[in-house]
């Protein structure tokens, strides 16, 4: 009986496990705004991040237009982007349309959708969550034609757009286009959509010819997709073009790095950053290492050289507290023939991590250098 007893109960513990593990997922809430503007009920999906509910602080909102379609992947790429840090955290709005109302909300309605998007939609999300007031907008198709015309006529409502499968506005348009600060439009197309290219191609060229001062825009063709497909593709990269400057620079080699400008350029960067998303203006850490990297690894003994002293204070941190790290900058300066280097940092490694597994590396690399350096 007692045996029995134990079967059953292992079989209860274990069966309820499984069964917690098949828990719903769920990504935001549902939100149904009774506007008063379009005089109906509109649904919008709100997308918090992870630890938004457990502090103050304030984050950008990304707002998508046909949201029945695109909400869901403008939370996948907010997600993946910003791990590590390629973009912030953002709170995700999608904004659910009605097929039948759609052309004319964006087109001869335009200026009532504005209304209930700005007095509605954004007033609710800034009353209700804690926003920065950095908000970006996405549009596909009859939604690009609107927001087109939306970043250029009211450019205090957004920070930056995202079009993709069509889009158009004036050259009158364009050349009143006038702003205090950077406003941020990025567009997207394929040579297979046929149906929206032409008006693409044709506003591209009215942007080029006029340039507005303090519009940052960028025009990219992907001619893989076609008009259905694209619209994932394009949020992704036109998040990507909007914090092109928010992550730390990567170069994928010494001649990138010495093309864009160097040390200088490095200092703008950075200055830009924190003009944009705040911090102290200086080079980070992030970047210091990659470049340092960047020379040992390609064997620029150069610039590896340049690097060790003009971000000497990064070596103090934690990344290069090791035995591992000491006889790594040893070698490679024994390999370049730096041989007063090359004993620093085997000195270093004895004195600081007795007993490691690279003890006796540096030690021989000691004997090397001194040998070397006699000869």
């Amino acid at each position: 009986m007692k045996l029995v007893f134990v079967l059953f109960f292992c079989f209860f513990i274990n069966t309820t496990g499984i069964a917690q593990e098949n828990l719903p997922v769920t990504i935001g809430v549902k939100h149904t705004i009774k506007s008063t503007v379009l005089n109906e009920d509109r649904t919008i999906q709100i997308y918090t991040p992870e630890g938004y509910l457990d502090s103050d602080k304030e984050y950008p909102v990304f707002y998508i237009l046909d949201g029945q379609w695109y909400y869901f992947s403008g939370v996948s790429i907010q997600k993946a982007l910003r791990t590590p840090s390629t973009i912030p955290e953002m709170i995700v709005v999608g904004i659910h349309n009605n097929d039948s109302s759609r052309w004319e909300l964006f087109g001869d309605e335009s200026e009532k959708f504005t209304d209930f998007l700005v007095n509605e939609v954004i007033s609710y999300i800034d009353l209700n969550y804690r926003t920065t007031k950095e908000r970006i907008i996405f549009g596909w198709e009859a939604a690009a034609y609107y927001t087109s015309e939306l970043i250029l006529k009211k450019n205090d409502i957004f920070n930056g757009a995202i079009i993709t499968d069509g889009g158009y506005a004036s050259e009158e348009l364009v050349k009143g286009f006038t702003s205090k600060k950077d406003i941020y439009l990025f567009i997207a197309n394929s040579r297979k959509d046929i149906y929206y290219i032409g008006s693409t191609d044709a506003f591209y060229e009215i942007l080029k010819k006029s340039n507005p001062k303090n519009l940052i825009w960028k025009y990219s063709l992907f001619n893989d997709e076609v008009h259905e497909s694209l619209a994932h593709l394009s949020m992704y990269k036109g998040l990507k073009y909007y914090y092109h400057n928010y992550d730390s620079p990567v170069f994928e080699s010494i001649q990138h790095y010495i093309d864009l400008g160097g040390i200088h350029y490095l200092t703008n960067y950075f200055k830009e950053r924190a003009k944009r998303f705040g911090g102290d203006g200086q080079i980070d850490d992030n970047t210091k290492n990659g470049l340092i990297w960047l020379a040992w690894n390609r064997n620029n003994f150069e610039y590896f050289n340049i690097f060790m002293t003009e971000f000497k204070d990064v070596l103090t941190t934690k990344r290069y507290d090791s035995a591992y790290w000491q006889n790594r900058f040893g070698q490679f300066y024994l390999k370049h023939k730096d041989y007063k280097n090359a004993i620093k940092h085997f000195n270093l490694g004895l004195d600081k991590y007795p007993n490691s597994n690279f003890e006796k590396d540096m030690r021989q690399g000691i004997m090397d250098a001194k040998n070397k350096k006699g000869n």
